[in-house]
């Protein structure tokens, strides 16, 4: 009798046969990998819960199941790097206006960014991505030049409600006022604001 006719159909590769929790993980790394590449393609007002299933070889529910809602999705999928620049190297007296002058020219090009704002103002989701981001990133900044580094937190903190607080109004909400102040005006008028918060001594 041939060997090959009793080898067990165990070793078939079907995902089918994977532990339950290797299947889940599988398709949630299949449904982010889809999100991020339509987010990408199509932005975040057009790409689809549909869309992105199909692309992902999934049902639509499955997307539902595991991330609750397109806003859960996006903030799960999406992975920034503000790319922020190492504040040694810039004169003390000028880390303030560097840093607005950054994210402004951020804000700008990153498209991405203003829709993880967006989604983060109105899903929990999508605000705990942001305090990732900017807990992460921000932090490690404040605490090269701050004085006392114990501080370092409420810094960034302050830091970021400041800078924001300043996309929120000029990107989301669209305040003509904010949006008509020329880049120059916006790092002149925050510039000295954000240096007091990482540099001044504490109050």
């Amino acid at each position: 009798m041939n060997a090959s006719t009793n080898a067990p159909s165990s070793r078939r590769s079907d995902a089918s046969m994977a532990p339950p929790s290797r299947r889940s993980d599988a398709t949630r790394g299949a449904i982010l990998v889809a999100a991020r590449e339509r987010f990408a393609a199509d932005g975040y007002e057009r790409a689809t819960i549909r869309a992105i299933a199909r692309d992902a070889s999934i049902d639509p529910s499955m997307v539902m199941r595991y991330y609750g809602s397109k806003e859960g999705l996006f903030a799960a999928a999406v992975t920034l790097d503000l790319r922020l620049p190492d504040l040694r190297r810039v004169p003390p007296d000028e880390v303030g206006r560097a840093l607005v002058g950054h994210f402004l020219d951020l804000w700008e090009e990153n498209g991405e960014l203003t829709a993880v704002l967006r989604v983060g103002v109105t899903n929990q989701t999508g605000a705990e991505r942001m305090q990732a981001i900017f807990g992460e990133q921000l932090l490690p900044v404040a605490r090269q030049v701050c004085p006392d580094p114990e501080r370092a937190s409420a810094r960034a903190a302050l830091c970021a409600a400041q800078l924001l607080g300043v996309a929120l109004t000029r990107y989301v909400l669209r305040l003509p006022a904010v949006m008509d102040l020329h880049r120059d005006e916006l790092v002149a008028w925050l510039g000295p604001t954000i240096q007091r918060y990482l540099t001044a001594p504490s109050p």
